[in-house]
């Protein structure tokens, strides 16, 4: 089960692509697909075919966004925070050998915006993160195994 908490920023994020989807995608396929059908026979048609196929992910995506939006709590920052890492912070951490990471833990769906150090509230990483502070080691327990970690700095964006 994943927790149904985004940031600020990612339910903009998810608001702002579902707007496009709506206003701008769908109505340029559902022409598409207008246009190709008043073509005639459908069962050879291929830009009928590839539209409408088209036209089912964008409906699909749009039902996925419509039920997220709905049911996503929006987790803004709070100076409470300070300190310690809770959902939305910015983490470096470091092992022993000297890797660093830099890591912010975010919403399920924020993960997929393509920002490579975003990590799900439901990850492994971030549980072992949570409540911990500058200076703590954190264990982190993941399929592949162990692994200790050196939180070296926590923010966020206020």
């Amino acid at each position: 089960m994943r927790t149904p908490i985004i940031t600020r920023e990612g339910y903009k994020q998810l608001k702002k692509e579902l707007d496009h989807l709506w206003r701008v995608e769908r109505p340029e396929i559902t022409e598409k697909v207008t246009w190709a059908a008043s073509l005639g026979d459908r069962s050879e048609n291929a830009d009928y075919k590839e539209n409408k196929r088209k036209l089912r992910e964008i409906d699909r995506r749009v039902r996925y966004l419509t039920k997220q939006i709905e049911k996503v709590q929006v987790v803004d920052y709070s100076p409470q925070q300070e300190g310690k890492v809770f959902f939305g912070a910015w983490v470096s951490i470091e092992d022993e050998d000297g890797e660093k990471k830099e890591l912010r833990i975010v919403g399920y769906d924020e993960i997929f915006f393509g920002v490579k150090e975003y990590i799900s509230i439901d990850s492994p990483m971030a549980r072992s993160l949570l409540k911990k502070e500058v200076d703590d080691e954190v264990l982190v327990k993941a399929p592949e195994g162990d692994h200790v970690w050196f939180i070296n700095e926590i923010r966020y964006q206020k």
